[in-house]
């Protein structure tokens, strides 16, 4: 993709740093001290980023990841990951200026932030950036919107806050070791990234100068959390606080506390006791800052066309191709051979939620011939006979063969036929990654019939059409009569 340099962009805008509603209670001190170059470089681009225009096509990809998330917010609200981050929420009902999915009454921005991030990752359907095994947008868009929404901010802020919250956290979770780090570590690079990712949206919706950013960075390099142990999660409860709450949640305390007076440590990145000490000393700071006015991470951020896994995602999409060129029916299906790395194929290999759990999902694609929202949520199919009889048919292999090729997750897909038949596709990118992108009117389908039975239909398309409009949106809070319930 071709795309203007960053740096020009942020030269070309004259907003104020403090202008609208965005402005900062008060502005703390601290005592000088010294600051790396790449703190330098990062804490100017995070204060200046959100007073800059995105490229065009930059801006679109932008708005399909806010839309994306939304959808998954709106789709995860009567889930139960949703349910109970929505209980939680109503101990606290009446205490805030935030509106939250699903609920009457208005909360404060980090519950808000909280139930939003568990809703956005109760499914499977919300985005991932593979380079650095993160879900930027379940944790970004929660938090962002919740600063929006408590503070005030218009449109164009919101949606280069979103874009920033995507190009920090994904950096610096790849700057630790990304891929490699999640694989070789306890850590779990999805909420540390999301932690980063959210401090940095809803510090740029706050309108926090860069001294300011550098202490975001601070207090959110001491909320940094979360260890692998969510895989052995059976209810996705635990999953959704650990990828979308929690981090959330922790973006919005970093942004608001700083933006409320609080100060810190000027340079968490460097010196004694930092972060990258403490969490990986073999990180490679110089990726904190690589290509970082040019090269827009939300843009190298997958969509999800089916709401499961992601390592599902390439086997359905084989299956689906194979199906539209091929004619043949589940009785006449002997054998269904999957093949995925190692690494990828542990992560969905029976597991005990139909969304993540590859031989379940082959299952009802063969017999649905898709994957609907619906049939991926529905755990009483699992146990259903049919069912039960084509995942029997279904064997995952662990293939070496494919390692060299991650981080991208090749599938290939072989399907034996009772005449003999081998019906063999391999897919190396899928649908709805930056080698194979959805369009416009593929995400707005997809978010369209996520919301609408939650929203109403004629909600639904007003939040997808202010979305795509969201340039000229003079307030956010305007989404706050479609999202919330009146009361």
């Amino acid at each position: 993709m071709s795309m203007t340099s960053r740096r020009q962009w942020l030269a070309l805008s004259s907003a104020p740093l403090w202008g609208g509603l965005c402005t900062p209670l008060l502005a703390a001190t601290a005592p000088t001290a010294v600051i790396s170059p790449h703190m330098t470089r990062l804490s100017d681009y995070m204060a200046q980023a959100p007073l800059a225009t995105l490229p065009t096509e930059v801006a679109e990809q932008a708005k399909h990841h806010l839309l994306d998330t939304l959808a998954s917010m709106v789709s995860g609200a009567e889930l139960e990951p949703g349910q109970a981050a929505r209980r939680f929420a109503s101990l606290h009902a009446g205490q805030g200026r935030v509106p939250i999915i699903g609920m009457k009454g208005l909360f404060s921005a980090g519950d808000a932030a909280l139930v939003h991030g568990m809703m956005a990752h109760a499914d499977e359907t919300d985005d991932s950036h593979n380079r650095s095994r993160t879900h930027p947008g379940c944790a970004v868009v929660p938090a962002a919107l919740a600063v929006a929404q408590a503070l005030g901010c218009d449109g164009a802020r919101l949606l280069q806050s979103v874009a920033l919250g995507y190009d920090i956290g994904t950096r610096i979770v790849m700057a630790m070791g990304g891929f490699d780090l999640s694989y070789k570590s306890s850590l779990a690079t999805h909420s540390i990234g999301g932690n980063f990712c959210a401090a940095a949206a809803a510090a740029g919706v706050a309108g926090l100068n860069a001294q300011q950013m550098r202490w975001v960075l601070d207090y959110a390099s001491q909320q940094s959390s979360g260890i692998l142990a969510w895989r052995r999660d059976t209810d996705h409860i635990e999953k959704s606080f650990v990828f979308g709450g929690m981090p959330a949640r922790n973006g919005v305390l970093s942004a608001l506390g700083v933006h409320a007076g609080w100060n810190g440590v000027t340079d968490i990145f460097s010196g004694q006791d930092n972060f990258f000490q403490a969490y990986a000393p073999q990180a490679r700071l110089e990726l904190l800052t690589q290509a970082l006015e040019t090269r827009f991470e939300i843009v190298h951020t997958d969509l999800k066309k089916w709401t499961v896994g992601s390592p599902i995602q390439g086997p359905l999409d084989a299956i689906e191709l194979l199906q539209q060129r091929h004619d043949f029916t589940t009785d006449q299906i002997h054998q269904v051979t999957v093949r995925l790395a190692p690494s990828v194929a542990a992560v969905v290999d029976n597991r005990d939620m139909p969304d993540i759990c590859l031989q379940h999902m082959v299952a009802v694609m063969l017999m649905d011939r898709t994957a609907s929202f619906k049939a991926a949520h529905d755990k009483a199919r699992m146990s259903d006979p049919a069912t039960l009889r084509q995942r029997a048919k279904v064997q995952l292999v662990r293939d070496e063969a494919l390692v060299p090729a991650l981080p991208v997750r090749v599938a290939v897909v072989e399907i034996e036929l009772a005449d003999g038949r081998t019906l063999r596709e391999r897919v190396s990118a899928v649908r709805g990654t930056p080698r194979n992108p959805m369009s416009r009117q593929e995400v707005v389908a997809k978010a369209r019939d996520l919301m609408a039975p939650v929203l109403g239909a004629s909600s639904a398309q007003s939040l997808i059409d202010s979305v795509y409009r969201i340039e000229s949106v003079p307030d956010v809070r305007v989404w706050n009569a479609w999202l919330s319930v009146p009361g």
